[in-house]
């Protein structure tokens, strides 16, 4: 595998652990937002990857990207609660509170910025042994 395939791979890598960092600080955000209907609730939202297996298949290299096939909303129940004397409350007394698990959705925010942090760590890595071989081109 070539040193620019893997500057490639950190590159996907540090793009798809972006988009989690954001999408897990989003349903932070939301965490403690209220509605007064079921449909008008935030909903949790977790990003899909792939690996770009078919890239990788066609090239001679071996290596893997990773791709952001989307974003999904979560399928957990949301948190009814009745509150009668909420102004956000419906007909029936009742407020709606996103399915956001807060404990969660920070230690995903932990994982994903030591997936960026790794990935950085290897791009500047990959960096570094480019710079030596083009000092050792030089004579030096």
């Amino acid at each position: 595998m070539s040193l620019f395939r893997v500057m490639d791979i950190a590159s996907t890598g540090m793009g798809a652990e972006s988009v989690r960092l954001n999408t897990t600080a989003s349903n932070i955000a939301n965490a403690n937002s209220v509605s007064s209907s079921y449909d008008a609730t935030y909903k949790a939202r977790h990003p899909v990857f792939a690996a770009e297996l078919q890239r990788a298949t066609d090239s001679q290299s071996k290596g893997a990207g990773v791709q952001v096939l989307g974003i999904v909303e979560s399928q957990k129940p949301l948190q009814i609660e009745y509150s009668p004397g909420h102004p956000m409350a419906d007909n029936n007394g009742y407020i709606y509170k996103p399915n956001v698990n807060v404990v969660e959705e920070m230690a995903d925010m932990m994982s994903a910025s030591k997936s960026y942090e790794t990935n950085v760590q290897l791009a500047d890595t990959t960096k570094r042994i480019f710079r030596r071989v083009l000092q050792l081109g030089q004579g030096q």
